[in-house]
């Protein structure tokens, strides 16, 4: 679910703004999904069948940033794991699943094709891969792209104010006058607090408390750890505030299989100076800079 918030602006133009975004967003959910029939899934059946594809330019400009944030990264942000995603049952939008998770063999037999974005060649407008096991799924990094085209929309049709909320996931601007009062929501429910924001930034977190496998004795988070095959552990939520969407969703995601001991590593790698993270246990760490912009709700322990 999409909810678009503008601020003084006019009926008549801000009909038209909802009606373009209405149509690229159907867009943007044909060709990005990674398991219903579309742009991508062509793609993914090509890689498998080592074939070379045209290509999408919103895909290719996809691709190469995903590139370089699994360089930065050190592969904790890689969307070339959409097999794994598969095997554990994970590209659904039916939660929470009922079952036991793969049999570890399967997972190391995933584990062993290394299935990585560096093995993607894009040349001209054609795309292909070396390695049949790279599956493409832009779960970590989609809607954050998203919120940004839908921002470049709005300003280029003149709305000089606005939110673009994806599921909770969004950016706002033009908030000089009347800053914009941000919710950071709390794991399993409930607002740890809020913050302002007056410019132009996106506010992501990605959290593991909503989409799970469960089975008599576990629960599986959906977010994976490319390096090992299996759900992420010591994080249960990580916030990014930056200027760029893009990078915000992707970040939160890799922060959040960083893990407790290597999340600061990660956020600086990326160049992130405004970062939340909860423990499993619910605990608050923080950076200085989201330290000073955060307001905790009283009941909120750090």
């Amino acid at each position: 679910t999409v909810d678009v918030t503008l601020r003084d602006t006019d009926e008549e133009k801000a009909s038209a703004a909802f009606g373009v975004l209405q149509q690229r967003f159907q867009s943007m959910h044909r060709d990005w999904h990674a398991w219903e029939p579309g742009h991508l899934a062509d793609i993914n059946r090509a890689f498998s069948e080592g074939r070379k594809i045209e290509l999408q330019d919103d895909i290719a400009f996809l691709i190469r940033r995903s590139q370089e944030l699994e360089r930065t990264t050190g592969g904790r942000f890689n969307p070339a794991i959409g097999g794994l995603i598969a095997l554990w049952g994970f590209q659904t939008s039916d939660y929470p699943i009922i079952g036991p998770p793969p049999a570890p063999a399967a997972i190391r037999s995933w584990l062993e094709k290394r299935p990585s974005s560096l093995d993607i060649r894009i040349e001209g407008k054609q795309v292909s891969s070396n390695n049949p096991a790279v599956q493409l799924d832009f779960g970590g990094i989609a809607k954050g792209y998203a919120v940004d085209i839908a921002r470049d929309l709005l300003i280029g049709m003149g709305v000089k104010s606005a939110i673009v909320n994806a599921g909770g996931d969004l950016r706002a601007y033009g908030g000089n006058d009347q800053p914009w009062k941000i919710a950071i929501s709390k794991p399993g429910g409930g607002i740890i607090g809020g913050l302002d924001v007056s410019g132009d930034e996106a506010v992501f977190t990605s959290g593991n408390s909503q989409r799970f496998r469960q089975d008599q004795l576990e629960r599986y988070p959906h977010i994976l750890d490319p390096a090992t095959g299996w759900p992420v552990s010591g994080l249960s939520a990580a916030t990014v505030v930056t200027d760029d969407g893009t990078l915000a969703d992707a970040a939160a995601t890799a922060i959040l299989v960083a893990g407790k001991e290597d999340w600061p590593e990660v956020a600086s790698a990326l160049g992130l100076d405004t970062v939340l993270v909860i423990d499993e246990q619910g605990e608050l760490f923080m950076t200085e800079k989201m330290r000073d912009r955060l307001t905790l709700n009283s009941d909120t322990d750090t």
